[in-house]
């Protein structure tokens, strides 16, 4: 048994973590349509990252990191959307966090496709 943390797994949870805070405060300031969006695709991320896990071949561990990177980009645009609009709360920190999962996601999708 691995006794090492999966870092992946641990920062796609703690990213939710912050999707959950950062859609509270769009809650608050009635930004309920964009709020209910980033919300879904945000904790989507971790909770295909957390189905792969348990795959039951090498094809649907891929198949789900997939779905996590489609959402990453969903969460991306919806982050660069509440950036770039007037009266939205800063979420540089968010797209920040969301970039460097990016990175391990695709690495993680690139390297099991090698060994298929």
């Amino acid at each position: 048994m691995e006794d090492r943390e999966n870092i992946i797994v641990k920062l796609s949870f703690e990213f939710a973590l912050e999707i959950i805070r950062y859609c509270g405060v769009l809650q608050d300031s009635r930004h309920f349509v964009i709020a209910n969006q980033l919300l879904k695709s945000g904790t989507s991320i971790g909770a295909n990252i957390r189905e792969a896990q348990n795959a039951e071949s090498k094809a649907d561990f891929i198949h789900k990191f997939k779905i996590a990177a489609k959402e990453i980009e969903e969460t991306l645009y919806w982050l660069e959307l509440c950036a770039l609009s007037e009266g939205f709360p800063p979420c540089d920190v968010l797209s920040s966090n969301l970039q460097t999962i990016s990175r391990i996601v695709n690495k993680i999708i690139i390297s099991s496709k090698v060994r298929v």
